[in-house]
């Protein structure tokens, strides 16, 4: 293999010296005009590319934020994703993005190799709710800030949605038409924001006068559709067969409603079904989908801000600090009908 072309061989090629290479490349105007020009011309003809990770051995400051999301198939984090590249990329910063796949160990993995590669700092969704894939990061003093997730501000800096709000306003508006045998289809009940928004579901049936009993847990496996669709068949099985589902998050609920399809089960005539996070496919399903609405993009771009104000020249002034969105309810078509008598 060709060796690549370095710092060296332009000053050679262009008959200058590695500094006045280093300055063309780093502070162009402190070159006179034909230096400059041969230098150019040498970098151009020779294809050469200035190694950044060189360059952050120099400056002991890596420009690279680290992203580890639960399930990049899941187009909430896609968005969450983007909220954080267009914060980087306005400080000059780019952004690795890994996916843990709901995986503790996929997790503990990736978290090493971004302490190896001594990246500037992590925004991180964790799997492993014990904390203990994040004390690699406290031990080598890599800063951190939690997406979608709450932390004692102590501990570091946080930007979550207020999810027991969210799982109390598609529950409000389901007893509201009228419901009151209501399932609540579940992720893994490990992941905090699972538990958050049934936490949610039970205190809107408080406010109602109804006991937690009167919502009817089903578990799935993972967050996605395939799941939903299984949590749809276990739905169909239930007896008495619940009028309403609070889905917690919209992938299963289109799973839930694809089985509900193939039954024959109208929603929302027979069932009415609410979901999470508002993603694109959400209005866009065959029975347009009540949701209640995460704000992706601000979520990921606040928590890169807070990152990058800890990693940046303000870093001895910075305070850890808890951010919580709030989320809102979208009322689509499979809700718009009151339950059969």
């Amino acid at each position: 293999m060709r060796r690549p072309v370095g710092i060296k061989d332009v000053a050679g090629a262009a008959g200058a010296s590695v500094g006045t290479v280093s300055n063309v490349i780093n502070r162009p105007d402190a070159v006179t005009g034909e230096t400059r020009r041969r230098v150019l011309s040498a970098i151009e003809r020779l294809g050469y590319v200035r190694s950044e990770s060189a360059r952050q051995l120099r400056a002991g400051r890596s420009r690279m934020l680290a992203m580890l999301v639960l399930d990049m198939a899941n187009p909430f984090f896609v968005d969450v994703a983007c909220g954080a590249e267009h914060s980087a990329r306005a400080a000059g910063l780019g952004v690795m993005l890994c996916d843990s796949a709901e995986s503790p160990a996929e997790e503990a993995a990736y978290l090493t190799m971004f302490s190896e590669q001594r990246v500037r700092g992590v925004l991180v969704t964790p799997a492993d709710m014990s904390g203990r894939n994040l004390d690699v990061f406290r031990r080598h003093h890599i800063p951190f800030v939690l997406v979608d997730r709450v932390v004692p501000s102590a501990h570091g800096c946080s930007v979550s949605v207020d999810d027991v709000n969210g799982g109390a306003l598609a529950v409000r508006h389901l007893l509201g038409r009228g419901s009151r045998e209501i399932a609540y289809v579940s992720g893994p009940t490990q992941l905090a924001q699972c538990q958050d928004r049934r936490d949610g579901a039970l205190l809107a049936l408080a406010e109602a006068g109804l006991p937690p009993g009167a919502l009817r847990p089903v578990e799935a496996a993972r967050l996605d559709v395939v799941a939903g669709r299984d949590a749809g068949a276990r739905l169909l099985g239930m007896a008495p067969r619940p009028d309403a589902v609070f889905c917690a998050n919209d992938l299963l609920a289109l799973g839930v409603l694809q089985t509900l399809y193939q039954a024959g089960v109208r929603v929302p005539q027979d069932i009415a079904l609410v979901g999470y996070d508002d993603i694109g496919f959400a209005s866009a399903s065959a029975v347009p989908l009540t949701s209640v609405r995460q704000p992706a993009f601000q979520l990921g771009g606040a928590a890169a801000e807070l990152l990058i104000e800890e990693t940046g020249d303000g870093a001895d002034t910075h305070e850890h600090r808890r951010v919580v969105l709030r989320p809102e309810l979208v009322v689509r078509a499979s809700t718009l009908s009151r339950p059969r008598p």
